[in-house]
């Protein structure tokens, strides 16, 4: 019986090691969970070519959005678990389990980490006539006279909500949430002055900064940007504890066979470390994050209650 058992487990091997051989033998779809041109859809286009031809195939994107992002990952979830059907998801991956109690999938349970791609900071940005000129200037002007001032989001529960709740949380101020339909509708209100602040990814608010339509007072990461290399960080302005970056993980479904798993992400970590993709990324602002699929599994792990926590004590709700 042990016998039997044995030839069996050894013949499942072999198998599956066939399979990653001759992985992939059609193309791969890609789903980036948000409409394209935001963030995830333009690191979801960066790689793919190169991708692709790191690992012998084709890989095309699929946007399908919704639902803060949860019908493209769901989608993928219920995907038959043979490496055709992978996604890239933001940190929502991390946060959405808080904001949704009813997800129709299970974050740790139905999806299989790949790796991470790359990683990218907000920047706190005001109205160039807004009074304050730096983070000290600007907590003392919201702490002298709490409920003021607003900043804009792209919407309940997006990663623009987020980092500013997590300022608020830091900094013990009172800044009213303004949610519009999108980042760029929150950005243009930024620049009219019809709202105080926000926090925006930092590609989409470097050209206006640049432009001198906006004015940053602080990046959101743990480093200095090298779009904005004169915009400290809100931690070296005095928020001591306050780090907050948009990071992309790739996954497929639960179940995966482990060697299609890891040749996907040999592929994708031979694919981050091109210069020429490098130096496309970071004129993007976004950071390459290389990894191994259990640093990727350990990540979501790790962050999963951060967020919670956070959710819970501010009350932020994606409605």
């Amino acid at each position: 019986m042990k016998l039997k058992i044995a030839l069996i487990a050894a013949a499942s091997l072999v198998s599956t090691a066939a399979l990653a051989d001759s992985y992939p033998s059609r193309p791969i779809r890609l789903v980036v969970p948000y409409a394209p041109a935001g963030s995830a859809d333009i690191v979801a286009r960066r790689i793919a070519d190169e991708w692709a031809k790191a690992i012998g195939g084709n890989i095309y994107v699929e946007n399908k959005a919704g639902a803060g992002g949860n019908i493209g990952v769901d989608a993928v979830a219920k995907s038959a678990p043979d490496g055709y059907t992978i996604g890239l998801q933001t940190v929502s991956l991390a946060i959405n389990p808080s904001l949704f109690p009813k997800l129709p999938y299970n974050t740790l349970k139905d999806l299989a980490p790949i790796g991470m791609v790359a990683a990218s900071q907000h920047v706190l940005v005001v109205n160039p006539k807004f009074p304050a000129k730096d983070t000290r200037e600007l907590l003392a002007a919201t702490k002298a006279q709490p409920g003021k001032f607003n900043y804009g989001s792209a919407g309940p529960g997006s990663t623009f909500h987020i980092a500013a709740e997590l300022f608020k949380d830091v900094s013990r101020t009172d800044i009213t949430h303004i949610p519009y339909k999108g980042g760029g509708p929150a950005l243009v209100d930024t620049m009219a002055g019809m709202v105080d602040m926000s926090f925006p990814v930092l590609s989409a608010a470097v050209p206006h900064v640049r432009g001198g339509k906006l004015r940053a007072i602080g990046v959101t990461g743990p480093k200095r940007s090298p779009l904005l290399p004169n915009v400290p960080t809100l931690q070296e302005s005095g928020l001591s504890g306050y780090n907050f970056e948009t990071w992309f993980m790739v996954f497929a479904p639960a179940n995966t066979p482990k060697p299609i798993i890891d040749k996907l992400n040999a592929a994708l970590n031979k694919t981050l470390a091109s210069p020429a993709l490098k130096e496309k990324l970071v004129s993007d602002g976004f950071d390459p994050t290389p990894s191994t699929p259990a640093q990727a599994q350990a990540r979501l792990v790790q962050e999963l209650p951060v967020w919670s926590k956070l959710v819970k004590e501010r009350g932020i709700s994606a409605e």
